[in-house]
């Protein structure tokens, strides 16, 4: 027991942590107006909305114009100062609370997107944190457990796909010999892609390096030092290429991966708040 609350509670310099809810809650605002951004459409045709399951379980409200401008203008504001740390506690849940709603109204019209799975969780753990500055010194056990939450959900984003292909397929490898790349490049891929369509059989091996990689991700929560930084170069490579031959670019999990390095190195040095 005692090395899995030492795993599960590490200590991480606050600085880490002032980082990362910078960058999460400037990265909330950009999502909900450039990429999440038809909640406020949706409210105008109501009739078509057909909540998740969650949507369901709970009393949540229903779509409308004015719900949906009201969700835009807190999330905004409260990101704006979560982001600053000041009132990270309130203004943190009260972001979250609302960022939730916002993606459930905008995934209940037909299209689910389960990149966004380590963001919302990142959203509701932070506020747990508490006040951390960048100029602080010291280190968090609060920090810890809530950036390995976040490193859990951005690894359980390729896990859970893995899982997702062997139940939809009936069978855990049956995904590797499909043709999903092919048709996927002829729907659409982009000039880089296309040649590709000539030589099926490289798309084959492609998809049977992204099903092991899905299946072996798990792994990536208990590396270190060298390891780490290349299993992360490689999940983002990955999405890199996705971005460039099919115009899928998973920003919502990329940002998530900073939870995985030091980024108080970052800091310039009258900054830099030790590690314990």
């Amino acid at each position: 027991m005692a090395h899995v609350a030492r795993w599960w509670l590490p200590e991480i310099p606050f600085a880490r942590v002032a980082i990362m809810r910078a960058v999460i809650y400037l990265f909330l605002i950009y999502d909900i107006f450039f990429f999440r951004n038809d909640v406020i459409p949706h409210g105008y045709s109501p009739e078509l909305y057909q909540p998740l399951w969650i949507g369901r379980a709970l009393p949540l409200p229903e779509p409308s114009v004015g719900l949906a401008q009201t969700l835009q203008i807190v999330i905004v504001v409260g990101a704006l100062i979560a982001a600053t740390g000041r009132l990270p506690r309130l203004a943190g849940w009260t972001v979250a609370l609302c960022y939730f709603e916002w993606l459930i109204l905008s995934m209940s019209f037909g299209k689910v997107d389960h990149d966004h799975l380590a963001l919302v969780i990142a959203a509701f753990v932070l506020p747990t944190i508490g006040r951390a500055r960048f100029s602080d010194s010291g280190a968090s056990r609060a920090g810890g457990w809530a950036f390995r939450c976040i490193q859990v959900a951005v690894i359980f984003t390729y896990f859970g796909a893995a899982l997702a292909k062997w139940v939809r397929n009936g069978s855990p490898f049956m995904w590797g010999n499909s043709a999903v790349l092919t048709w996927a490049f002829i729907r659409r891929g982009t000039d880089i892609a296309r040649w590709s369509l000539d030589y099926p059989w490289m798309l084959r091996i492609g998809q049977w390096v992204m099903l092991i990689a899905e299946y072996l991700s798990p792994v990536v929560l208990f590396l270190r030092g060298r390891w780490l930084y290349l299993a992360a170069a490689f999940f983002l490579g990955f999405h890199l290429v996705t971005y460039l031959t099919l115009g899928i670019h998973f920003l919502p999990t990329v940002i998530c991966w900073l939870a995985f390095f030091p980024t108080e190195k970052l800091l310039p040095k009258r900054l830099h708040a030790p590690a314990v």
